[in-house]
């Protein structure tokens, strides 16, 4: 398995665990990086020590903040489907990288974690 593999992975079993999804932000919201296809993925880390490294990296005052499992799936998923987003998950290293999903298959993906 790849390191974004094994990255996406962990987040799916993390957060059916813990119940919490980790994103950083600043007052504007958080950051979404445009990808070479064009597409803007919207970064979620299953950890907090995950999400931490993600601020430290892009700097710029953000902030590390969490949200129910349960909210990230019934608003921040279908909210983002709607912006035409992708979802980035456990984006790692000195560029922040990893594999991002459409918001139906995040859920597809919790679904099968039950």
């Amino acid at each position: 398995m790849s390191q974004s593999g094994s990255q996406a992975a962990a987040f799916f079993r993390d957060v059916r665990q813990s119940g919490l999804v980790w994103l950083v932000r600043d007052d504007g919201g958080s950051p979404a990086p445009l990808s070479a296809d064009g597409t803007r993925s919207l970064p979620f880390w299953s950890t907090s020590a995950r999400a931490q490294k993600a601020a430290k990296i892009w700097g710029h005052g953000l902030r590390v903040e969490s949200m129910s499992l349960e909210a990230w799936r019934d608003r921040e998923l279908p909210d983002a489907a709607q912006e035409g987003l992708v979802i980035g998950i456990n984006w790692s290293g000195p560029r922040l990288v990893g594999w991002s999903f459409t918001p139906m298959e995040v859920l597809n993906r919790l679904a099968a974690a039950d």
